[in-house]
């Protein structure tokens, strides 16, 4: 499982013309499931989201508080072309779980995110639409984070 972290100032989600998800302050994550994940990679996830610690305590001390410990908001967003391969210029995503089985994968996510912090601040996308996401980085602060069990592709060696 692959993830893309930023702090953000805000964060929306647009399908069409409909605005469908907006935080304030806290984290826009981009999220890529792989053929590979298990339940292990999605708590591992989970847990290194809501307490990485990329925001400045009271007295303005940077990298010393989480998103709980600030009472931020988190913005999740499916992105299956993080499981991309390259194929000399052409994009690649076989390592990307399907669909089918990934939009409950991720829904079970979500829900860890919510039960293991407040619900009211866990937002998210539509799954499988083509969405406009629209990030204000806050630094900029982005963090590339790979579960530890992220998929082996055999051919990704070779090439």
């Amino acid at each position: 499982m692959k993830a893309i972290i930023q702090r953000v100032t805000k964060a929306t989600v647009t399908v069409g013309e409909e605005q469908v998800s907006a935080i304030g302050r806290g984290l826009c994550v981009l999220l890529g499931i792989s053929v590979e994940d298990t339940q292990r990679d999605a708590d591992y996830i989970v847990r290194k989201i809501l307490n990485l610690r990329l925001f400045e305590d009271e007295n303005g001390r940077a990298w010393s508080k989480s998103v709980m410990d600030r009472d931020f908001e988190v913005l999740c967003v499916s992105q299956f072309t993080l499981q991309c391969i390259l194929k000399g210029n052409k994009p690649d995503f076989h390592l990307a779980m399907p669909a089918e089985l990934a939009q409950p994968f991720y829904n079970s996510i979500l829900e860890n995110m919510r039960s293991s912090y407040k619900p009211e601040l866990i937002k998210d996308g539509k799954f499988g639409d083509y969405m406009q996401v629209h990030i204000q980085n806050d630094g900029p602060v982005t963090i590339e984070l790979s579960s530890p069990t992220g998929p082996n592709d055999p051919k990704q060696v070779s090439q």
